[in-house]
């Protein structure tokens, strides 16, 4: 057993609390780009996630995703029910004990399973996300994260690499978006309807904080208070950077101006595609992934209207897309003297590239495959989407009895008045 090492205790205690964060945050970020009448619903998806994914990692999530299988697909059920090695205090990897990193780790899964709620916005049942998001964490999170970040995963043995999550989290959640937003259909009147953002300073806010918790999502994930800890944290910040001034140049050069929207989604998109480079890549190497990520995610975003699927809120062309070009990202500008490889843009081979390809596709397939099972089930029992009135009325009226403005209607206040509730939509982004 390692000695106690309270600086590095620190740092990932700290970490964890950050990546916490960062799930309210996207509540506010996800909230503030829906509709008025849309915004509880939304920002309940993301607060009961923290819940449900809370409780599962502790009686089984952790067993599958960190216990030392035997198989490469899943771990074994050596911590199950209450993570023992937390009880007795065991001090783990890099002098940090056992109790941190199950918490650590649970803030990585709560994050990636709300990541997948902005594709469903505006009309998924709120008892559907919650059975959803308990079968999903468990049936793909969990071994997923076991094949990525496990020593005896199929992935880690097979030399693919992610530093924070760029295949684990967000590929894996922007897949399962796409597959349930399939099953869930599309919005009324989604082609020509009113589905501008409500509130712009939210999502601001939201897309801040964001930011700000990332550093612990990444810089975390050196698991140690060390240089790879202030590289990635270096990196994180420069690729963003460079990320939001690509978007709003391509903005710029499609004839659309400079905008609160194109700015956060430039902010998420070089956030992920850096995620799983952080710690592997030099600066240089962090500016030029997040400038990429910047250019082609406002047009891979448009594909959905061609390809006729409604993601509300962009997770497939953000996350998945993004996720999957810092992924591939590795295998041009990953450093020896980090990633014990080069890239093809420092002298390594092709290999690395397409074992990123590879694995992270694969990885793709399966969670969307998943999900897309997971909501045809609960679509052919429960019943996965409200109905076409309460749609049109509102999901927060008819899921919650709330409304996230109690706005005045000829001099009196409604949480069930639909103008009220949907009345901020007219604002023009």
């Amino acid at each position: 057993m390692e000695e106690l090492n309270t600086g590095n205790t620190a740092w990932i205690l700290a970490s964890a609390a950050l990546v916490l964060l960062m799930t309210p945050a996207l509540a506010l970020f996800y909230g503030g780009l829906t509709r008025a009448k849309s915004v509880i619903n939304m920002m309940m998806k993301c607060l009961v996630a923290i819940g449900i994914v809370s409780v599962v990692w502790i009686l089984v999530g952790e067993s599958i995703a960190v216990g030392e299988g035997t198989t490469p697909f899943f771990g074994s059920f050596t911590s199950l029910f209450g993570t023992p090695d937390a009880i007795d205090q065991v001090v783990g990897l890099n002098g940090v004990p056992s109790a941190v990193w199950t918490a650590f780790g649970m803030m990585f899964a709560i994050i990636t399973v709300a990541l997948i709620a902005g594709a469903v916005a505006d009309r998924m049942k709120f008892s559907a996300w919650v059975i959803f998001a308990t079968a999903w964490v468990v049936l793909v999170y969990c071994p997923v994260a076991y094949w990525v970040w496990n020593s005896g995963g199929w992935i880690k043995e097979w030399g693919v690499l992610d530093f924070a999550g760029g295949t684990a989290v967000h590929v894996n959640a922007g897949a399962a978006a796409l597959g349930l937003a399939i099953v869930v259909g599309r919005r009324i009147g989604w082609k020509d309807g009113n589905f501008a953002p409500h509130n712009l300073p939210l999502v601001l806010l939201g897309a801040g904080l964001l930011w700000f918790g990332w550093f612990g999502f990444n810089a975390g994930s050196a698991f140690a208070a060390d240089g790879f800890a202030g590289l990635a944290f270096l990196n994180t910040q420069v690729a963003t950077a460079a990320a939001v001034l690509a978007w709003l140049l391509v903005d710029r050069i499609r004839g659309i101006k400079p905008s609160i929207i194109g700015g956060c989604s430039g902010v998420v998109a070089g956030l992920v595609a850096i995620t799983p480079a952080a710690g592997l890549v030099s600066p240089l190497g962090a500016v030029a992934i997040g400038a990429v990520a910047g250019v082609i995610c406002p047009f891979a975003i448009g594909l959905k209207h061609k390809l006729g699927f409604d993601d509300a809120l962009d997770v497939v062309g953000l996350h998945m897309v993004a996720g999957y070009w810092g992924s591939i990202s590795l295998g041009l500008f990953a450093v020896e003297e980090a990633a014990g490889v080069n890239g093809l843009f420092y002298g390594g081979d092709a290999s690395l590239l397409g074992k990123q390809t590879a694995a992270t596709g694969v990885v793709l397939v399966y969670s969307a495959l998943v999900a897309f099972v997971i909501g045809l089930i609960l679509k052919y029992t429960i019943g996965i989407r409200i109905s076409e009135e309460e749609e049109l009325a509102g999901i927060d009226a008819s899921e919650h009895g709330e409304a996230g403005y109690d706005l005045p209607v000829n001099g009196n206040t409604s949480v069930d008045a639909p103008v009220a509730a949907g009345e901020p939509e007219k604002v023009s982004a």
